[in-house]
């Protein structure tokens, strides 16, 4: 073993599991450290309550004098609980979190100090918009940009900062961040959910989207992976030969959870009750050293902020623990990656569950309506789904027999297919009175009973309905969750509007009554959806040559996925229901192709450092003492050398050809990385990345992986599989 990784193992094996003090009921801390209702009662008048009440629940705007108010309360209480400073907590278009602290503290005449935090301060604040992602909306010199506060997702505290949530826009008003389409993707399905939902229910007033995340992880011990450039410059080794033993016993997944990595999950979760994070769950995932967390369902905008708060905590409370959490969809071959699977559900403000079938027959057809026409909106833009999880760490995922592949489809079990066979056979038109007592009782009526049996999963599928939701499994584990619960609440508000058109269209011109309307419509998008459902396994070559026949998309490269955000009809249907404007759907499309081409380039010029300054020096060096031992054999024995070192020989011959073919591809590599930057434009230059420079990846990383089982284990420089993966 090479003196770097004996002294990083060494150091892997010192640490000890930091006692977490645990002294409170989690109900007991449970949001302590946020601006909640129990602390605005608490800080705020009653005038001022009611402002933030009314602007989160029905979304009036906050006037200027409440404004002040409430940032008073604001200051007041985050000062009680040590904050000495505040920030605008925003989620600019780099995948991450962004923040600038400002203090509270402020100089007054005569040399005096005070705490000062006013409206203004919490309203605006103006950070520099050209020095983050804008796709080209912002030149450098027009730097000027906004955040905004949004009062719908609570301040909090984090250290000694107030930490309160904001949009981010361009002085000339387009998003520039994640939250800000969110919002109005929120907004619109909202609106439409809500006049749908008047068929069935009157009283109903707003419809919320839920979230609940699943965010899968590795824990690696942090001196391990420092030695290691490759997962310090890119997120995963881009080097590594399987170790005899990964996961093939299937002993790591559910099983007792290592003492050390409990730690690291008590303290986490500790820290996710203090800022109202409602984590739930924890186990061991299915490859070694890999983990799962998840929490109770939220509001999608708040589930948004609390993931991407949680993978900053992540982060902070890993290096308490000498740990690094990898989040990368692929940081070890021969192992599984990690995902995030996206649960998502409408539900009224009279408490009913839109994906949830009830106890009536009038229920469970607003369930059906609701439940046909998301698997209706899928099918129109299944391609948009798909450019919605798109990534250069993702594409190593998507498909790889772990995951679902990457042509969008869904599953929604035996028992309730047969129910839509049975709807399609309506006749069209006007029911007759024997239909509707059929449908009510044997169809409609009966979908409770239905889904108590179907539980089933299928987990090659990339869109599947699981009970009461619908679970978008294809989700990267880096990705911010905002970007494909933009597009899944947009194309499910636009179908909603269609539908509703559609209905009103026959009830007012064909003289139907609704229920028959209503059936009318859905029998055409179950005939039209056929497409889309797929009850089979996901990674067979059949349902790959299948999907085409029917039309569907297999978009397996993030170029090819990302060309639809730019396509007419991405643009229209943002632009039609307020989501985004061209100029913003254009600017993320190419913030999106370009982080791609600069990841491959990361990784491309990581690896070709690695090979040529890690592995190819070790290997020269132990080829060095294999022909000094050669040459003492000969030296001793004369002829009869060859017949003992035979195997010497052929080791230092099956060396040289893998120095030589690594040296070669990596110079062929830098060339075609060279050329492909000059290229001006950004869809080829991205074309030749994934096709010319990324398939060098796998042929370097062959022969530096033979290399690995060849050369001396106290010689090879790079932490191997064997310790990243079961040190801990």
């Amino acid at each position: 073993m090479s003196t770097l990784r004996f002294y990083a193992l060494k150091e892997s094996l010192k640490r000890k599991p930091l006692t977490i003090n645990e002294d409170h009921r989690r109900s007991e801390i449970f949001g302590s450290n946020v601006f909640n209702e129990t602390a605005m009662r608490q800080y705020l008048s009653k005038h001022a309550l009611n402002g933030i009440l009314q602007a989160v629940e029905k979304g009036t705007k906050i006037d200027r004098v409440t404004a002040e108010h409430i940032s008073t309360g604001m200051k007041e209480w985050a000062i009680a609980k040590g904050a000495t400073h505040y920030t605008h907590w925003f989620q600019p278009l780099t995948g991450a979190t962004a923040e600038k602290h400002d203090a509270f503290f402020e100089t007054i005449e005569g040399g005096l100090a005070i705490e000062r935090f006013d409206g203004s301060q919490l309203v605006q604040q103006e950070p520099d918009a050209s020095s983050f992602p804008h796709g080209g909306i912002r030149n450098t010199f027009e730097a000027r940009g906004y955040t905004a506060w949004d009062p719908t997702s609570p301040a909090f505290i984090y250290g000694t900062t107030l930490c309160i949530p904001t949009v981010f826009v361009a002085y000339t008003g387009e998003a520039l961040d994640y939250k800000t389409p969110l919002l109005r993707a929120l907004q619109s399905v909202d609106s439409a959910a809500t006049a749908v939902c008047k068929y069935f229910d009157k009283n109903v007033r707003k419809v919320s989207a839920s979230l609940g995340w699943e965010q899968e992880y590795f824990l690696i011990d942090n001196a391990l992976a420092a030695s290691r450039p490759d997962i310090v410059l890119t997120g995963r080794t881009l080097l590594g030969h399987s170790p005899a033993k990964g996961q093939q016993l299937d002993d790591h997944y559910f099983g007792t959870i290592p003492a050390r990595a409990m730690a690291f999950m008590r303290d986490l979760e500790h820290e996710c009750m203090l800022l109202g994070i409602p984590a739930k769950t924890r186990h061991n995932e299915v490859a070694p050293n890999q983990f799962e967390l998840a929490p109770i369902y939220e509001e999608a905008n708040l589930a948004v902020d609390h993931n991407s708060l949680l993978m900053d905590i992540m982060q902070k409370v890993a290096k308490r623990h000498n740990f690094l959490v990898l989040m990368h969809e692929k940081p070890f071959a021969g192992v599984n990656g990690s995902g995030k699977h996206n649960n998502w559900s409408l539900s009224t403000d009279t408490g009913v569950n839109l994906l949830s079938p009830g106890k009536t027959p009038m229920s469970n057809l607003q369930f059906l309506t609701f439940f046909i026409n998301t698997i209706k909106a899928v099918l129109t833009y299944e391609e948009l789904l798909r450019a919605a999880i798109a990534s250069a760490s993702n594409d190593h995922r998507l498909g790889a027999n772990e995951a679902p592949p990457a042509i969008i489809s869904v599953f929604i079990g035996e028992q309730l297919t047969n129910v839509l066979q049975e709807l399609e056979s309506v006749t069209k038109g006007k029911l007759s009175p024997k239909e509707k007592t059929d449908l009510k009782l044997n169809v409609v009526g009966k979908i409770p009973e239905i889904l108590l049996d179907n539980t089933d999963r299928n987990r090659t599928s990339p869109f599947a309905f699981t009970g009461n939701k619908f679970e978008f499994r294809a989700v990267g584990s880096s990705a911010n969750c905002a970007n494909p619960m933009i597009v899944l609440n947009s194309i499910v508000a636009k179908q909603l509007i269609d539908f509703k058109i559609e209905v009103d269209d026959l009830i007012d011109k064909k003289s139907m009554k609704k229920d028959d309307a209503i059936f009318n419509v859905l029998r055409e998008y179950i005939k039209d959806s056929k497409t889309i459902l797929f009850e089979g396994n996901g990674y067979s070559d059949a349902w790959e040559k299948e999907a085409k026949k029917r039309g569907l998309s297999n978009n397996k490269t993030t170029p090819e996925a990302l060309k639809i955000k730019i396509a007419k009809s991405a643009i229209d249907l943002f632009e039609n229901i307020g989501v985004m404007n061209k100029i913003e759907s254009e600017a993320r499309y190419e913030i999106e192709i370009e982080e791609y081409i600069l990841r491959i380039q990361i990784e491309s010029r990581v690896l070709g450092d690695i090979a040529r300054n890690h592995v190819v020096p070790t290997a020269v060096r132990y080829q060095n003492i294999l022909i000094e031992n050669v040459t003492g054999l000969k030296n001793i024995y004369g002829d009869k050398f060859k017949s003992l070192a035979q195997e010497q020989l052929t080791l230092i011959e099956e060396i040289s050809g893998h120095i030589e073919a690594i040296n070669s591809l990596v110079t062929d590599m830098i060339e075609a990385r060279k050329l492909y930057n000059k290229q001006t434009d950004v869809n080829k230059k991205a074309k030749g990345y994934c096709e010319k420079v990324k398939p060098f990846f796998e042929k370097i990383r062959y022969h530096s992986d033979k290399l690995e089982l060849m050369i001396d284990d106290e010689l090879w420089p790079l932490t191997k599989y064997r310790e990243l993966l079961f040190t801990n």
